[in-house]
């Protein structure tokens, strides 16, 4: 259980409606998941839009929402957060009602088109090998230590994300090896991961049924590494032509 406004003290909010001091017992981003006392996030999706699931999320027991359009009805007994950008704000809560766990450990991201997944899971067999314990999160599969975790996306929505890091926490993982999609990096699924560690392998013309134009699928896969903090390490294939564009601007 944290506080909604200790969830809230680290985002910018446009509006709040209600009471901040309510305890949330849990976050959901589907609204058929939400249990008695949650916090619900209203996110536009690329074929449903959450705003329409407010009210079945406020009757299974939300008592805050997060959204980016204030509904015309507004229930009294729930509190209200409107947002610019719901995605972005649910990493970052989310990392705060887990406690920050991705802080608490290494975590390397591996991105590119092909050999995500190879690298990610090289890494993962290395370390364990080396006797640190360690965390996987592949398209294939989730692991912590020798337990295994089944996968449903390439990179796990924000909430999900955070989760799976507390649970390598208390299972005193070190390093965590994760493969980052471009449709993650493109959805704020990545959004309040402390990274100490970023890898590109290449980038051919894939997915571009998402990113429409392949400028925009480097700017994406990019973006990844332009936000790296100071403290972590950037690593580039250089056989890649677009290896080194990677690492423009990078901190890391």
């Amino acid at each position: 259980m944290k506080a909604l406004s200790y969830l809230l003290s680290s985002i910018n909010s446009l509006q709040i409606i209600g009471k901040e001091d309510v305890m949330i017992s849990s976050l959901h981003l589907d609204s058929r998941e939400v249990s008695l006392g949650a916090l619900f996030f209203a996110q536009k999706g690329t074929l449903t839009d959450g705003h329409q699931f407010i009210p079945i999320a406020i009757e299974k027991g939300a008592i805050a929402i997060v959204c980016e359009i204030m509904p015309e009805a507004i229930n009294e007994n729930v509190t209200y957060v409107q947002v610019e950008d719901t995605a972005i704000v649910m990493g970052c809560v989310a990392a705060a009602f887990y406690d920050f766990p991705s802080e608490k450990l290494k975590v390397v991201g591996v991105t590119g088109t092909n050999g995500k997944t190879t690298i990610a899971t090289l890494l993962f067999k290395l370390f364990s090998q080396l006797n640190y314990k360690t965390g996987l999160i592949s398209t294939v599969q989730n692991q912590i230590a020798e337990e295994i975790i089944p996968s449903s996306h390439t990179t796990p929505d924000a909430i999900s994300l955070q989760k799976l890091f507390s649970q390598m926490v208390a299972a005193k993982c070190s390093h965590v090896f994760m493969e980052v999609s471009s449709h993650a990096i493109h959805q704020h699924r990545v959004a309040g991961v402390q990274f100490d560690g970023g890898i590109f392998s290449n980038i051919t013309h894939d997915h571009l049924d998402y990113h429409k134009t392949f400028d925009e699928y480097i700017k994406v896969k990019k973006s990844f590494f332009d936000h790296l903090p100071s403290h972590a390490f950037a690593l580039s294939n250089k056989d890649d032509k677009r290896g080194e564009v990677m690492l423009q601007n990078t901190k890391a």
